[in-house]
């Protein structure tokens, strides 16, 4: 086993698979089910205006006209993102008469928002 590698521009000269390291890694990697939805959800966080509606939801409850109003976009625009936000388990409603009410799922995606936040910041 070679102890160090020699590297030029981030390439390396010397090629050594260590597979010790490759079967650790892989078992302390995520399934491919887990993987692909994780992917799923830092992708729909990847637009600016789901990003804004969840950091919108993370503090108040807010209807579809309060989320137009909030984005200045239409609330058909507003319910799309919101059911994408949804079917990945981001966001939930309550139903007050004919008025839904959206918030964060649970305390793991504000979670989220402030570790990225913190990870900007330094």
């Amino acid at each position: 086993m070679i102890q160090e590698r020699a590297c030029e521009n981030g390439i390396c000269k010397v090629r050594v698979v260590h597979t010790e390291k490759i079967k650790e890694a892989r078992a302390n990697s995520p399934s491919e089910k887990k993987i692909d939805y994780l992917s799923s959800i830092f992708k729909a966080l990847g637009d600016p205006s789901r990003m804004k509606i969840v950091f919108a939801l993370k503090d108040v409850e807010m209807c579809v006209c309060d989320l137009a109003a909030f984005l200045d976009i239409t609330e058909s625009a507003v319910s799309h993102q919101l059911r994408r936000l949804k079917d990945l388990g981001l966001v939930k409603y309550r139903r007050d008469g004919q008025i839904y009410y959206y918030t964060l799922k649970d305390d793991h995606v504000a979670e989220l928002l402030k570790s990225a936040l913190n990870h900007m910041s330094k």
